[in-house]
């Protein structure tokens, strides 16, 4: 009862008109176990009247406050102490009632919040339940709100009605102005936890020149020689040595790294992350400590030691160094990492692509088949020359055209001539040459590694899969880049010795594909290219404006998972460096393939027509045919492209019903103005940049932009573990060149050969490193929103829009189905299971939470 008339005394609760709302929130003590005092301190400003305050704003125009809205009384928080209905996930509902009088002031069209507590919490939504003439209204905020003496302007929410920028009721127009006033900021200063700032940077963050030369890198983005696309701005200060460098923060202080708070994981999804990165380095460390007692350290003797990685576990050595670890981990946490049988047993999970066949891997119609139904499908290319040539300047690297010769190949092309396996389109080629020659000699003489530049020749067979024909192995001239490369051909062998140089061949080969997927596929074509997006979407288009409601749920966490990668992945030192063959060469590598990026080629039929894997064809199923019927990522990818491409043209044509609308959306042509010149402005001159002029550009960027987020990003991440958690099989760097005849490694092959294979490709720590980090990034989190899905129903108000969206969805599930039906039918689709019987299913839509090998996030956000 006490309580009840403080709350009537702090709202001026009377008894004239009112309407209600529920506010949906979660306060910080339910989001963060460490912040033990956030309900305490909060519960005493409650008791003293300092509250949650709602302010709604008309979208009608109030003419006493000139073209402004009228503004409602501030109405309050009610039962902050004492009513808590939980929802999910520690959220709960809150009412607010709202003194009315609708003949003055019409329908709301957004309102302003202020925290007087000393604590931020997050607001998910504030539902008004019976409007007058107007009936339920909602907003969607989704935004963490920090004490209103934190910001500088006001915290203000839209209703879910999307607008134009010429169509915004004269009211919202100026409030819509400012708040992406303040998203973009000045520019200046180091930017604070609770801010909302929206900037760009370049990757001048990576190195740490101040701790020596060995640790500097070069400024990726804003020069010729490394262009790259814009990162989010932190403003920290320059480091000592370089004024170009930006200072890093501890790696202890990795999750303070600032991105724009509501850019910031859900406080499930970063519960997930921070379990699973504990069990990352615990999976990381303790094996190291075992390696220490190990009669070979650092290697693996037999491919059975492998195998107890995921079969028998590794027990963890007792004393002083496990305890102190195991001290400083919550007991929750730690029942997931060491089985609690009293055993002490580390154990990672069977990856698929050993689940079924502990040996399939090896084959090489396996071997042919990730390349089409792989972790990293996007590489193969249909041969159009013989013998392969290189886009080098001979002037500087001198000649580097392939020395395969159709001695090579021909007897294993199923009676056909090379030109005649060409002219037919039956000829591919994996082709790492040009990307790794020009840092093949730095990498072989300043780091661990010691590999090859490769390219691999495939022959597609009668029955659709195809066979590897052809590897060539590759490194600089001794004498300098000018007399051209030194190769050494290797071609398929079924026994002796041979056959175990055949099986090095390919993993030198997949040592590269590896490398470039994880640096070019994964990272530059998803995560780095997206990020300036994001920032250019909010900072240019309005909450209100239509294309930011359809993009912005294919953003969430992006640039939270990328600041996360500048501090513990792709930095001087990270994860990145110390397992994959480019070393401290990894990001600088990543940028010079950035000089070749085209965006409009991020589209799959433009890739596959690219890539010369496909052709156009108006009378095939979406325009194009492909020249290898059973390529499961673009039989599957073209599908899913056709749903994305179908509901972005339903909606762009909803809102904009002529090329001249689009023309005159002032908000949509600075946001593309910025992404062009500002985000991916070393390539700010290119001709092939769409205008975006006409709703086809705006259809076909927007598609683009959500399969980058989406499929692709699904198809090269959530793989990683089910086919590279189980190392030998895409392993990440090699330490040995290929043993030479008479020599002693050479002898060994003959009499054991699994263990020089072992020795050349697998070092232990780096494989235990690496399979930990695999199976973090290829998790689902509990929270995940999958492509055709959104957080709340409500997110807008426009039921052609709804009713478009529920079509795509459904047509998501016709997917899904089609998919299953063919990975049943093993006789007519040979590679999507191939001989490990793994199922293709990354471009599934949907999945469960977990290690799953399936399923298409909306976002880029893991």
């Amino acid at each position: 009862m006490l309580l009840g008339k403080i709350v009537d005394t702090i709202t001026g609760k009377d008894d004239g008109k009112k309407v209600k709302g529920t506010v949906i929130m979660m306060k910080k003590n339910v989001l963060d176990f460490t912040d033990v005092n956030a309900s305490v301190v909060d519960g005493v400003a409650e008791f003293l009247g300092r509250n949650v305050s709602f302010q709604l704003i008309s979208s009608s125009v109030h003419h006493e406050n000139g073209l402004e809205g009228k503004r409602s009384n501030p109405a309050y928080l009610e039962h902050w102490l004492t009513h808590i209905t939980p929802i999910i996930a520690g959220e709960a509902a809150f009412r607010v009632t709202f003194d009315w009088d609708h003949d003055e002031f019409g329908v709301p069209g957004a309102f302003i919040v202020k925290n007087l507590h000393l604590n931020e919490f997050f607001l998910k939504s504030l539902t008004l339940e019976d409007v007058p003439n107007h009936g339920k209204i909602h907003f969607v905020c989704n935004s963490w709100i920090y004490p209103a003496f934190k910001y500088k302007s006001d915290r203000i929410f839209f209703a879910n009605q999307a607008y134009l920028p010429s169509e915004t009721p004269e009211p919202l127009r100026k409030l819509r102005e400012n708040e992406l006033a303040t998203l973009r900021g000045d520019g200046t200063g180091k930017l604070e936890e609770s801010d909302r700032v929206y900037d760009y940077a370049c990757y001048n963050d990576l190195g740490e020149p101040d701790k020596g030369k060995e640790y500097a890198r070069p400024v990726l983005g804003g020069s010729s020689e490394y262009p790259y696309p814009r990162r989010g701005r932190t403003g920290r200060s320059p480091t000592k040595t370089d004024p170009n460098s930006e200072s890093r923060i501890p790696l202890l202080m990795s999750l303070d790294i600032y991105v724009p708070r509501d850019e910031r994981f859900g406080h499930v999804k970063m519960s997930d992350f921070l379990t699973l990165s504990l069990k990352s380095v615990m999976q990381t460390l303790l094996p190291g400590f075992k390696a220490l007692f190990d009669n070979t350290p650092n290697e693996f003797d037999s491919f059975k030691e492998v195998l107890q990685l995921y079969e028998g576990g590794i027990k963890l050595p007792q004393g002083p160094l496990l305890k102190a670890i195991t001290d400083g981990i919550p007991v929750e946490i730690l029942k997931d990492i060491i089985q609690t049988d009293g055993q002490g047993l580390l154990k990672f999970p069977t990856p698929r692509v050993i689940q079924e066949d502990k040996s399939a891997w090896r084959t090489d119609e396996e071997f042919g088949r990730e390349m089409l139904a792989g972790v990293n499908p996007i590489i193969i290319g249909r041969l159009q020359e013989f013998p392969p040539k290189s886009k080098l300047d001979p002037n500087i690297y001198g000649n580097q055209t392939s020395t395969i010769t159709k001695e090579h190949v021909e007897d294993k092309l199923d009676g056909l001539t090379v030109d005649e396996a060409i002219k037919t389109n039956r000829l591919f080629i994996l082709n790492h040459h040009d990307i790794i020659i020009p840092y093949l000699r730095r990498i072989n003489m300043s780091t661990n590694t010691k590999t090859y530049a490769s390219r691999t020749l495939l022959f597609l067979q009668d029955n659709g899969t195809l066979k590897p024909v052809a590897i060539e192995l590759s490194f600089p001239h001794p004498e300098g880049d000018k007399f051209g490369a030194v190769s050494k051909v290797y071609t398929p062998a079924d026994h002796g010795v041979e056959a175990s140089i055949w099986q090095l061949a390919k993993a030198y080969a997949a040592v590269n594909d590896t490398g470039i997927h994880q640096l070019i596929s994964h990272w530059l074509n998803t995560h780095a290219v997206i990020e300036p997006f994001v920032i250019a979407t909010n900072r240019q288009l309005s909450a209100l404006h239509p294309i930011h409601k359809l993009l912005h749920p294919h953003f969430r966490d992006t640039m939270n998972i990328n600041a996360l990668a500048r501090q513990i992945l792709v930095n001087c030192g990270g994860f990145i460096e110390m397992i994959l063959f480019p070393g401290k060469y990894a990001m600088e590598m990543s940028a010079v393939v950035y000089k070749d990026w085209i965006f409009p080629e991020q589209a799959l039929p433009a890739d596959l027509i690219k890539r010369g894997v496909a052709v156009e064809d108006s009378s095939s199923p979406h325009g194009i045919r492909l020249l290898i019927q059973d390529y499961p990522y673009a039989v599957d990818g073209l599908e899913i492209w056709a749903a994305i491409e179908s509901w972005v043209t339903e909606y762009c044509n909803f809102y904009y019903k002529s090329d001249e609308t689009i023309q005159k959306d002032s908000e949509l042509q600075a946001w593309w103005k910025e992404i062009r010149e500002v985000g991916h402005g070393d390539k700010k001159d290119e001709p092939w940049w769409p205008k975006m002029q006409t709703q086809q550009e705006l259809i076909d960027s927007c598609t683009t932009i959500i399969w980058i987020t989406s499929a692709l990003h699904a198809a090269v991440n959530f793989g990683q573990y089910p086919y590279g958690g189980y190392l030998v099989n895409r392993p990440t760097l090699s330490r040995k060149f290929m043993p030479e005849p008479r020599s002693p490694e050479y002898e060994e092959l003959k009499s054991n050969p699994d263990k020089v294979f072992l020795k050349t490709i697998v070092p232990q720590l780096q494989t235990l490193l690496g399979i930990s980090i695999l199976e973090v990034l290829s998790r689902h989190a509990s929270d995940e929103v999958y492509l055709g899905q959104r957080d709340t129903p409500e997110w807008t108000k426009d039921r052609d829009v709804l009713a478009a969206f529920e079509r795509f969805g459904k047509k998501l599930i016709e997917i899904e189905n089609q998919i299953i039906q063919m990975n049943g039918d093993h006789d007519k689709w040979k590679n999507r299971s191939g001989p490990v019987e793994f199922p293709y299913t990354l471009l599934f839509p949907t999945s469960e939470e977990g290690l799953t090998g399936k399923g298409i996030p909306n976002s880029v956000s893991i």
